[in-house]
């Protein structure tokens, strides 16, 4: 049996809005899409999960950019995902990139998760047109010996 501990969600940006593109820094750099705080109780400090789900909305502007998205647990980077956005100088060409991390075991406390974007492609270019979202679920186990 498990029980929802805590669960944070944000939306900074909740349509596409390809009007008003925000270009998604290159490498080393990145940009910060989201961030959301998740509380851990101490009697729930062993035995839990935290599910993160970010949903992105993104456009190739110049050539094929691969992006790269992490996240990151008060500071240090605990998943990563790439993904291609090419452009199309023809037509309106906008991606949807969705992506779960399961954080496992999380201390007690409050913890800051961000979702950032990086072009690691020279030469190109890509923007978040929108919509942004994401969203932290923690749960725990019921049957712990340490509740």
């Amino acid at each position: 049996m498990f029980k929802i501990i805590d669960y944070q969600a944000t939306e900074p940006i909740s349509m596409v809005n390809n009007n008003n593109p925000i270009p998604i820094a290159h490498s080393p750099q990145h940009s910060v899409l989201a961030a959301i705080s998740i509380c851990i109780p101490r009697r729930n400090s062993h035995h839990n999960h935290v599910q993160l789900i970010a949903t992105l909305g993104l456009r190739g502007l110049v050539e094929t950019s691969q992006i790269l998205f992490k996240i990151f647990r008060d500071g240090q980077e605990i998943f990563r995902a790439q993904q291609g956005i090419e452009s199309d100088p023809t037509s309106e060409v906008n991606y949807i990139v969705t992506f779960q991390a399961i954080d496992k075991n999380v201390g007690r406390g409050q913890h800051h998760y961000q979702v950032t974007a990086e072009n690691i492609t020279p030469d190109t270019e890509a923007a978040v047109v929108g919509p942004i979202s994401f969203s932290g679920l923690a749960i725990a186990s019921d049957d712990c010996d340490d509740f």
